[in-house]
This record gives C-alpha cells, structure tokens and sequence, in this order.
C-alpha cells in the first residue's frame, strides 16, 4: 500500500530547547494560525509538569495571543520536565471499494444541512431529490463503533438516531462535499470548536476555507453536532498531523484487481489498519443484508 509522509511540506518545526536537535513535530502553516492556536495544539502533543513557552529560532518569546503564526523552527522552554502524549491516535482511512450510512443518519443530515457545513456550498438540487457531491459524513467513525461503545460517546447524544444506534445519531453528522469529506476522514481539514468553531487545514489549503468559521445558523441550530465530537476530531486531527513524523497517509483508490489486503497487511500499523477496513466490509455486509429484508440503506 502507498504510504505517504504528513511531515512533507512542513513550514513550522517544534523542538525542545533542552535537545535542539531532536525534533518533536510540526505543522504545514495555513490560513488563520495564531500564537494560541499553535500553544494549544503543542499542549495536545505534549505533556508538561510546569511551565512552558514558545520563543522562535531568532531567540523572541512567543506571546499567547491572536497574533499570526510565523514559518520557522519553535522551541520549547520549560521549568519542569515534558514528555509527548502518548493519548492514541484511531486508524482510519477512507477506500472507495468500501463505506454505508444508515438512511436514517443520511437523511437527518441533510435535512438540517442542506448545504455543505465547511464550504457553504449549497445542495441546489435538493428540493428535487438530486444530493450528488454531497455526503453524510459521521465524525467520529462507524467503523470504529466499538470504540464508541467502550468510552461511553454515548452520553453526549441527546438526540436519539431513528435506527442504527447512537454514533448514527445527527449530532454525530455534517453535510460536506464529497471532495472535502475525503479530507475531513483522513485529518486533513478539521474543526476547532474551542476557537469559535475554526476551520483548519493541515495541508495546502485549496478551498480558501483555513481560519474561517461556520456559519452561526448551522451552529445555533439544536441538533448541531455537539462539541465533544468535534473536540475528539480536532485532536486526533493534531496528533495525526502534529507529532513526530506524523502519522501515515494511506492510499484510498484502488483500481479493479488490486491487491488491497495484500497491501495492507505490508503497511505500517496494519493490524489497525485491517481493522478499520474490515468493520467497513462487514457494515456494507450486514446493510446489504438488511435491504435485501426490504430495509433501506444508502451505501455510498
């Protein structure tokens, strides 16, 4: 399986002023990045006993504030002792021989939406049925539901899903076009909800969507996806992208006759990886089961 490495194209270079020539991570800089920005997320790749701050390779403090964020190497000065956060980060990938939605999610999802939530576009053609380029997108993974069921996610759903079980719950849902739900699935593109709900891209910014923020009609609806969710995203999206070399960039395309478990059990983190994508397989399995029963599933 083609692997890629996040760590291509990185701008920003973190070290530890203790150890200046052993890098802890990085980021590729985007649209809308502030000092606190980069402070909160060196706190989700880091763990420290005391405290820290940021000065830059010229040797300037690096203040807390809305100020832009700068290209450059950064290095972490401490009074106590740091470690790298050892919180996991969930495999998922996104393959496009695999994939379902409950129709009830799907369809709750597009109701309230009806345009894509981190672009804006619009679903024009949705007064007369017409979705395509849109698609219901989970933000915490179906195939991950016994993830879901062990930490209890659960208990911030307040609006119950009609079939399928709590993570098919709408709260756990946007509507995005389906060029950005490949992003958002693979940590590319994700949501801030502590910083009024910012949108950031870890990679190149193509959209022009880095720094800004969703629509305050989205958010003010009830049954918005709640925070928690978007909290869980945001920082696996960090983790991902942010520590060491960054996690791998799996290949999601496979032509007719490729060898995708072959290609698979070859790549880094594979037993994780067979997992994600065989939970896929059986929940396209056991919904194309439940059609045949005369239920009806979406299963793109």
């Amino acid at each position: 399986m083609s692997v890629l490495n996040r760590s291509a194209g990185r701008d920003i270079h973190i070290y530890e002023a203790k150890n200046p020539d052993t890098l802890i991570g990085g980021l590729i800089l985007t649209n809308g990045m502030t000092n606190a920005n980069f402070y909160s997320m060196v706190e989700i790749i880091c763990i420290f006993d005391g405290t820290y701050f940021l000065r830059d390779e010229y040797g300037t403090i690096i203040q807390r504030d809305g100020s832009p964020l700068h290209s450059g190497k950064y290095y972490i000065l401490t009074s106590g002792s740091m470690t790298l956060s050892d919180e996991s980060w969930l495999v998922r990938t996104v393959s496009l021989a695999s994939g379902s939605r409950v129709a009830g999610f799907r369809d709750a999802v597009r109701a309230r939406d009806r345009r894509c939530v981190i672009t804006g576009t619009e679903a024009l053609s949705a007064d007369y049925g017409i979705w395509r380029g849109f698609e219901a997108a989970h933000i915490f993974p179906l195939a991950l539901e016994h993830h879901w069921t062990d930490n209890v996610y659960s208990r911030w759903i307040t609006v119950p899903a009609s079939s399928g079980g709590s993570i098919n719950s709408v709260q756990n849902g946007m509507l995005l076009r389906s060029d950005i739900h490949t992003l958002f699935d693979g940590y590319d593109i994700s949501i801030n909800p502590d910083d009024n709900y910012k949108i950031v891209c870890f990679r190149p910014d193509g959209y022009n969507i880095a720094g800004k923020h969703l629509d305050q009609r989205f958010l003010e609806d009830p049954h918005r996806p709640v925070y928690q969710l978007l909290r869980w995203h945001f920082r696996q999206a960090v983790i991902a992208n942010m520590k060491g070399a960054g996690e791998p960039i799996f290949e999601c395309d496979f032509p007719p006759g490729s060898d995708i478990m072959g290609e698979i059990i070859s790549s880094p983190r594979a037993a994780e990886l067979m997992e994600f994508e065989l939970s896929s397989r059986l929940a396209v399995g056991s919904r194309r089961k439940a059609t045949a029963r005369g239920v009806s599933y979406s299963s793109y």
